[in-house]
């Protein structure tokens, strides 16, 4: 594999590697409290989190990261971030 100057490795991206395993928290959607807003789905910086046909968001934690900025910028509440069971 040829590396570009300075770097160790090529870049990849999250959705080429399964990064949900680095994670220590995960997020968990209360749907009951949830408003649809797609505020989550817009600020999840790898794409995770999708909302279905119904405006149900849904985080992927095969990628998930755990960042828990889908928790932070909800105005409903409706994420919480819980430890993470392996």
């Amino acid at each position: 594999m040829a590396l570009g100057l300075g770097c160790s490795s090529r870049p990849g991206t999250s959705r080429a590697n399964r990064t949900g395993s680095w994670r220590t928290f995960r997020p968990v959607f209360l749907h009951d409290k949830c408003t649809k807003c797609g505020l989550c789905v817009s600020v999840c910086p790898e794409g995770c989190v999708v909302a279905d046909s119904e405006g149900i968001p849904e985080p992927d934690y095969d990628y998930c990261k755990g960042c828990g900025l889908c928790a932070e910028e909800c105005p409903a509440g409706a994420i919480e971030m819980q430890k993470e069971e392996k």
